[in-house]
């Protein structure tokens, strides 16, 4: 399963297999108390304070049987492997290996894969505004030794 490859004071850093294990993932649902296979949540492996970070394998020839929306997050949905649609609001559009998309937490998103392969997908949730700035002006050089 997950194993931490190393962790300190200000990083962790874990290995979650290949994608072709996600299978061997999964979690009871909070609310529903049912089982929900092939998804894998890693925001608390990692001790994450600003992000969820989780990995899906939706198999073939699947559809999220539901919409959702959420209170206060908006997610970032990242097609890592397969092909799709896409549904936004009453927006149904494709998805393949490199599509992202981006939902604010109003809008009411599923997805489907419709192809003969599994399809995987990370999604990235954080607080809608929060971000403080588009480019890379939050970070700055140190001094230090590099060891690599």
């Amino acid at each position: 399963m997950v194993k931490i490859i190393s962790e300190g004071d200000n990083f962790k850093a874990i290995d979650i297999g290949t994608f072709d294990q996600l299978s061997a993932y999964g979690f009871v649902h909070p609310k529903l108390g049912t089982p929900v296979k092939n998804k894998l949540f890693i925001g608390e492996i990692l001790k994450s304070t600003g992000a969820e970070i989780s990995f899906t394998e939706l198999p073939s020839k699947t559809t999220i049987s539901f919409l959702h929306k959420h209170k206060t997050h908006e997610e970032i949905y990242i097609v890592l492997k397969g092909h799709g649609q896409y549904q936004v609001d009453d927006e149904v559009f494709e998805i393949s290996e490199g599509s992202i998309v981006r939902v604010s937490p109003e809008g009411s998103r599923t997805l489907r894969n419709d192809s003969e392969n599994s399809m995987v997908y990370m999604v990235i949730q954080t607080t809608a505004g929060s971000l403080k700035g588009y480019d890379i002006s939050d970070g700055f050089r140190v001094d230090g030794e590099i060891k690599i």
